[in-house]
């Protein structure tokens, strides 16, 4: 067993790495920035995991998402390897501890919100540090053409300048061929290196059902349906709409959206990890990070913006392997919603600066002042006060953010945190001069270890539990050892933020770029366009569809889904399908034909040739020429 297949089974329990793992882990061995594609579930984080184990020094992780940098450093805590994150959510005396132990603490791994990287303090205390990787997480965030652009990423590839003979490795789990290339330009990749997973997910049936009734079709469908699974919609309302009507069938239901308190998050969160809920009804907020194996169905009951996002979120069936199904529950409204979406997503630009003219007085930030300062942020009562609706706030803010005037982060959920400002020595002289706090301070030192070298995690609720009294004496307590710089304490937090990523303009300064706000709007219609395109097609297997999106131009039917379902039903097998479009492909890329042509040289039933012929044509395989001949596109 190599040195990389001993790390996996001592600290993830595998004896073997699933493929293209280990060919991306020798790829960054060898020296050489790579940028890895892995459908999502592939198991991306374990490939700069198990190379930076492997090698002396920390891996830096830059990546978007507060909650999964935690989760992820969490995990890592969990099986004895020493990680921390730093993002723009802490306190100056979190930052503060958070360097010195990644710098002088035998630290593995360093999680980091690109948004730091442009704090002149923080690249300073950097290069103290020993990096043995760059790796770039959710990486088609560098990408004008990605679905989910953020300026911040572009400052990653100043960490060459700070670390010159470091290589990058990239990941991602959805990148068109364009993203895959800007990807690698953005990161100043000294020569382009992918590696490839497909995107094929051979055990999971994409479907399109063409309901009005949606509710109903659900409710029929679930009575019928084994296992576990989600059901994605739009609407915070509707989530909770739904799951009552599942409820009320007989069906065991919950429903998730940001705008539930953190502890009633995780309880549903956990429910159906469980298994204690079989179905849970959620908003995209649900599901990042959460590696449930046994989901057995993901179902939407609305369109998602972008074929990205409902590739994601599909995704999260059958991630072992087994059979699933992925379910886009369709009508007409959906058209005209996603259509209307686009104008809502791009307010006019006189809104958005409106909003941000509004946000300064929100915060009280004077014009050329504010940068690099971040805000708990309530968008709800944001948009309330100064008579904005929610979504034209919050698509005016994330304008601005791509024009790089301020940063909106995903909800921060984070528990109360302590971390002892005073030595052992100093702790103890406290203790004797202060008798009525000595057993409390024992509790703590009983219940968490670790606080004297970082924040660490607490819960009131438990401390009060073994103390034998209440929430409220517990908080009394923390407040009185921090406000005597014992401690520092900082209450549980459940909000998101916005940072200013430069000083505030005057409003004459601010440019809402025409240029890049036009072609931004062009391509989120193409999105939309392409989800609709999607749905209503009834020609194109689904599965050989959203391959060719994400650049795989050529895939063989899945015999599966919808649409091939009722080719089957014809009487073409999958095989004979395949057969017939192999066919063609070897005589068009030969040289170009007319349709009698091909009829005449390719074998099989005449009405079997055609129907494979309009799916090659309408995925854009083939062509037809001004002169009537086919050609091959591929």
């Amino acid at each position: 067993m190599g040195n990389y297949e001993s790390i996996l089974l001592k600290y993830w329990g595998y004896a073997s790495f699933r493929p293209l793992q280990k060919e991306i882990i020798l790829s960054v061995a060898d020296g050489r920035d790579t940028l890895a594609l892995m459908p999502t579930g592939g198991g991306k984080s374990i490939t700069f995991q198990v190379f930076s184990l492997s090698t002396e020094g920390m891996c830096l992780v830059v990546t978007p998402l507060i909650a999964l940098m935690k989760d992820q450093v969490e995990n890592l805590k969990k099986r004895g390897i020493k990680a921390l994150a730093i993002h723009s959510g802490m306190t100056r005396e979190e930052m503060k501890v958070a360097l010195d132990n990644a710098t002088w603490g035998d630290y593995k791994f360093l999680y980091l919100s690109p948004e730091r990287i442009a704090s002149e303090r923080f690249r300073e205390r950097l290069v103290k540090m020993k990096i043995n990787l760059i790796a770039v997480d959710e990486a088609h965030c560098i990408s004008q053409w990605g679905y989910d652009f953020r300026p911040s990423y572009l400052r990653i590839a100043e960490l060459r300048e700070l670390f010159p003979d470091t290589k990058i490795l990239a990941l991602t789990a959805t990148a068109t061929p364009k993203v895959v290339s800007d990807i690698q330009e953005k990161l100043r990749f000294e020569k382009e290196n992918v590696l490839k997973k497909s995107f094929n997910r051979e055990n999971l049936i994409y479907k399109v059902r063409i309901e009005d009734d949606k509710l109903g079709y659900l409710l029929r469908t679930l009575k019928k349906t084994n296992g576990c699974g989600i059901v994605y919609t739009r609407s915070r309302k509707k989530t909770r709409e739904i799951a009552e009507a599942l409820v009320k069938s007989g069906i065991k239901a919950g429903y998730y959206h940001a705008g539930l308190s953190a502890e009633s998050r995780h309880t549903r969160q956990h429910d159906w990890v469980s298994g204690k809920t079989r179905i849970i009804v959620a908003t995209n907020a649900f599901g990042m990070g959460i590696d449930k194996p046994d989901v057995r169905f993901v179902l939407h009951a609305d369109a998602p913006d972008s074929l990205e996002a409902y590739f994601q979120e599909a995704g999260r069936a059958g991630r072992d392997g087994k059979k699933a199904m992925a379910v886009l529950l369709y009508n007409n409204t959906d058209t005209v919603r996603l259509r209307k979406g686009i104008n809502e997503k791009f307010p006019p630009p006189e809104t958005i600066k409106r909003v941000y003219e509004a946000l300064a007085n929100y915060f009280q930030v004077a014009v050329g002042f504010g940068q690099g300062v971040s805000f708990d942020f309530n968008l709800v009562e944001f948009a309330k006060r100064f008579g904005f609706s929610f979504v034209q706030s919050f698509s005016a803010l994330k304008i601005l953010e791509q024009d790089g005037y301020i940063e909106l982060t995903d909800e921060l959920e984070r528990p109360s945190i302590v971390h002892f400002r005073v030595n052992r020595e100093d702790l103890y002289k406290f203790q004797v001069a202060n008798s009525k706090f000595d057993s409390f301070v024992k509790l703590l030192l009983r219940s968490y270890t670790g606080m004297f070298s970082e924040y660490t995690a607490i819960n009131e609720d438990l401390l009060a539990k073994r103390a034998g009294t209440t929430r409220e004496v517990i908080y009394k307590y923390l407040i009185y050892l921090d406000a005597h710089k014992i401690i520092h304490y900082i209450p549980q937090k459940d909000c998101p933020f916005i940072i200013y990523t430069r000083e505030r303009v005057e409003l004459a300064r601010l440019k809402i770029s025409k240029e890049n706000y036009t072609e931004r709007k062009k391509r989120y219609e193409k999105q939309v366009e392409s989800v609709i395109g999607y749905a209503t097609s009834s020609s194109v297997c689904r599965s050989a569809s959203l391959l060719a999106y994400f650049g795989e131009k050529f895939s063989a039917r899945c015999g599966e889904c919808d649409v091939c379902e009722k080719m089957n039903s014809l009487g073409m097998s999958n095989i004979e399908f395949n057969r017939i479009a192999s066919d063609i492909q070897q005589l068009l890329e030969k040289k170009p034909m007319l349709k009698h042509e091909l009829f005449f040289k390719v074998k099989g039933k005449e009405e079997n040739i055609q129907s494979v012929m309009r799916w090659l044509l309408d995925n854009s395989k083939i062509t037809e020429r001004i002169d009537k001949k086919l050609e091959w596109k591929g």
